[in-house]
């Protein structure tokens, strides 16, 4: 079996890097696996694409030409859009290439164009990192009962709040005229395979939920008081963690719901805790919360961040809306119990009250009971964090993930 993965990155990036473990889950499987990206930052063999500067360079000016439509729309919607119109010249070779099936995964930032997409004449496997394969240019947006994917981008169901050229609606009528035949998609969490199934362009067509896998070795517990010495990390606080790429600066991540849970923490526990932020370097006007807060700046390497999870007490996770985030999933790999909103994939991770909290949307005092209800357990014994290690293993074992993966390829 003969396996190319097509993204925009190999290990830049949540989607990235959620595409690359499950590639090297299916090496480890003895499958032949490649990557073809647009930008190539690892020094993995089977991947190919621009790994020079200027091949970066040129992959960044493709993704900020396809940009250029967006500031004909103006939206309150804060997340990336991708009109993904411009050819990317790989289907071709993609046709004539020796593999058995193409797995598609991020290919938002104008990786194909949707025109090309429908032009694969190989066997189509598509995981869905995100909203956008059957929503219009966005990549998330709203799941109320009246999203508009849920009944066709219609001239009549725009958001108010959105004004100028319907790029939404433009390029959710490209998808439906171009995909005619449905591909086989799989979704890491049951949230995003009910979204597909409910969405007026994919229906009928056939999902799967396989969650990503993870590398349980270095994703594991590491004796707490040793990984603080490593990472210079008081000993005797109690340390939350929040973390996301790019920090506070994503909404969607939702800092500013940690921040008010924060508040509503007894004020005399302030001397013995502080909150510990990696994804983003200390900014310049600090924030005060009445307790510490400790930057960690930007962590590129598997083992650091295994170390930074297992030498907290709790990690939280208050996303607005998330597929399956790898953060949860590392963080409860290294058995640290984790509080979250019940949104999205976190119930896919998190078993409430057993291996973390799921507080109710977007109720942050409820989601600082939640903190509070894990710090208290944590002082008691580890059970949480057991329990998160062992669910962790059910859920992201690289090998199940990687035989689920072949089944579906033999059926393409």
């Amino acid at each position: 079996m003969k396996v190319l993965h097509l993204s925009h990155a190999d290990i830049s990036g949540g989607a990235a890097r959620a595409t690359y473990r499950i590639h090297s889950a299916l090496l480890q499987a003895k499958v032949d696996s490649k990557m073809q990206v647009w930008s190539k930052t690892s020094g993995d063999p089977n991947i190919q694409g621009n790994s020079s500067k200027i091949g970066r360079m040129l992959a960044e000016i493709r993704s900020g030409a396809g940009l250029l439509a967006n500031i004909t729309l103006q939206t309150s919607n804060p997340a990336r859009h991708s009109i993904n119109l411009l050819p990317s010249t790989w289907v071709q070779s993609l046709n004539a290439s020796d593999a058995d099936v193409i797995h598609l995964h991020w290919i938002g930032a104008e990786t194909l164009s949707i025109h090309e997409i429908a032009q694969i004449r190989k066997p189509i496997v598509w995981t869905f990192h995100d909203m956008w394969a059957f929503c219009g240019a966005e990549h998330y947006t709203d799941d109320s009962p009246n999203a508009r994917w849920r009944d066709g981008y219609q001239s009549n169901n725009r958001d108010v709040n959105e004004s100028g050229l319907d790029l939404n609606r433009w390029t959710w009528e490209r998808k439906r005229r171009c995909w005619q035949n449905p591909f086989q998609i799989v979704c890491p969490s049951n949230w995003l395979a009910d979204c597909v199934q409910q969405s007026k362009l994919m229906h009928n067509w056939q999902v799967s939920v396989i969650t990503t896998p993870l590398d349980l070795e270095t994703f594991r517990p590491i004796e707490k008081k040793l990984a603080r010495k490593l990472l210079n990390l008081p000993e005797s606080k109690t340390l939350i963690l929040f973390g996301a790429i790019g920090g506070s600066n994503d909404s969607r991540k939702g800092s500013d719901l940690l921040l008010e849970a924060l508040s509503f923490l007894k004020a005399e526990q302030f001397e013995d805790m502080e909150l510990v932020i990696f994804g983003q370097l200390c900014p310049i006007q600090a924030i005060d919360l009445g307790f510490p807060i400790r930057y960690m700046g930007y962590l590129h390497d598997d083992i650091s961040l295994a170390l930074l999870y297992s030498a907290v007490d709790v990690f939280v996770a208050p996303s607005r809306q998330d597929n399956l985030p790898n953060t949860v999933a590392e963080a409860i790999a290294c058995g640290t119990p984790t509080a979250a909103f019940q949104i999205g994939g976190m119930p896919d991770l998190i078993m409430h009250q057993v291996s973390g909290y799921l507080a109710q949307p977007y109720d942050t005092q409820e989601l600082a009971k939640g903190i509070q209800w894990i710090i208290e357990q944590q002082k008691q014994d580890n059970s949480l964090g057991i329990a998160a290690r062992e669910y962790a293993k059910l859920k992201l074992n690289p090998s199940d993930v990687a035989q689920k993966y072949l089944e579906i390829y033999k059926r393409c």
